[in-house]
């Protein structure tokens, strides 16, 4: 049997920055600062609820806060680890948390990379944490002045890009956000980001449900195609676009995170019935967090479904089969998902990546090595390898292990 020590590190494809306050005071132009987002500390009620918003109380708990035009978003302990102490899944409730009380590994890009190499971690992609995760609160907040979103966006991604990316020698992968008010402005940033050697953009999974036109009719084909035309692969983590699966009547909260992929099911089969794939076959999109044990159902009733439900392709049928696209162009990643593994075969073992989810609490730290060989126990040495870490090096163009082959076997 393989010694953990010896299993390949890993290409984390979903992780989490905890942007610093500083962000908007250094990458902002100076004329933007009075209406920059920033960073405030409270006294916040027990009674705020996890994304309720904010309570303020003198006699409850200080936690540091974001604001911007009227959005606050109050940072609590299930998004990040706390310092000089190992931080376990049940000590972190909804309570809020200020920076001092952090571990800087949640934002300092110098400790986050000192947490990865103990966590057997050699690159990661961070999604956004204050402007939620496809960056929305930056195209939410400047309806009334466009001219000034735009420039939060760039300053986000000259962030993204230089700040948190740029001391890495590569092990920090940039993950930028686009203007969703309006694709054309959208695909040049993907653009202007790809001209200096970025290869992903955070999107929206379900883009309709935050207000602005839907992958449908070809409102987004400006942005797809700067996405194929640069290979940038769309990255679209389960919930960025601020919805749900709504839960039954007085159903307990923990429904929620046991229904989550829903949302990756959902975007992938409206990608595929949406005729995107068929104009843009190149188009890579990859679901963070949604995991993938689902996939090999998904695949067999979205064939059924094309095949026996003829009535309901609309004006547009595509042309293939679904699991032609799913195979071509989708990849599922995750992090706690054995049966995926398992059917590695059904799904495509080149369709699968592998996440750690840091600093979140449904993550593995501070044992993911551990973690990551019970996971791959018993599974053969190339799927976990190309599931690892081959198929992310691949997609995102890392130019790592340029002496193996996509099963990890040495070139002669």
């Amino acid at each position: 049997m393989t010694a953990a020590t010896d299993l390949p590190k890993i290409i984390s494809v979903d992780d989490h920055v905890i942007e610093p306050p500083t962000l908007f005071e250094r990458w902002l132009p100076r004329k933007y600062q009075d209406r920059a987002p920033r960073v405030e500390r409270k006294m916040i009620s027990k009674a705020s609820g996890l994304y309720d918003g904010l309570v303020e109380d003198p006699d409850g708990d200080p936690g540091d806060v974001w604001f911007f035009g009227s959005s606050v978003y109050v940072l609590r302990r299930p998004i990040l680890i706390l310092k000089d102490v190992e931080t376990t899944a049940a000590m972190r409730g909804s309570e809020p948390v200020t920076f001092d009380e952090m571990d800087p590994a949640c934002y300092d890009p110098k400790a986050r990379l000192d947490a990865m190499t103990s966590q057997h971690v050699e690159a990661s992609l961070a999604f956004p944490t204050f402007p939620r995760f496809c960056g929305q609160a930056l195209s939410e907040q400047t309806t009334d002045d466009r001219v000034f979103g735009l420039a939060c966006v760039e300053a986000y991604n000259n962030f993204m890009v230089e700040e948190w990316c740029g001391d890495s020698d590569g092990r920090m992968i940039p993950l930028p956000v686009v203007p969703l008010w309006d694709p054309v402005l959208a695909a040049a940033e993907v653009r202007r980001n790809a001209a200096r050697g970025v290869r992903a953009v955070a999107f929206s999974e379900i883009v309709g449900h935050l207000g602005y036109p839907s992958i449908h009719n070809k409102n987004w084909d400006p942005f797809f195609e700067a996405c194929e035309e640069t290979e940038t692969v769309i990255c679209m983590h389960i919930g960025s676009s601020s919805k749900m699966m709504p839960l039954p009547p007085e159903a307990p909260d923990i429904i929620a995170p046991t229904l989550q992929f829903t949302n990756s099911y959902t975007s992938m089969a409206d990608f595929v019935f949406s005729g995107v794939l068929d104009r843009y076959p190149a188009l890579k999109l990859a679901y963070s967090e949604g995991q993938a044990g689902w996939m090999p159902y998904a695949i067999e009733r979205m064939d059924h479904a094309y095949l026996h439900h003829t009535w309901g392709h609309g004006d547009h049928k595509i042309e293939e089969l679904p699991s032609t696209y799913i195979r071509r162009n989708m990849f599922g990643c995750i992090f706690a998902d054995r049966h995926a593994i398992e059917n590695a075969a059904l799904i495509g073992d080149k369709n699968i990546m592998f996440e750690v989810d840091f600093p979140h609490a449904d993550g593995p730290y501070p044992r993911t090595l551990e973690h990551l060989s019970a996971q791959f126990e018993g599974i053969d040495a190339a799927t976990t390898y190309r599931i690892v870490r081959g198929n992310a090096n691949q997609l995102f163009g890392l130019g790592l292990d340029s002496h193996l082959d996509l099963n990890g076997n040495r070139l002669n």
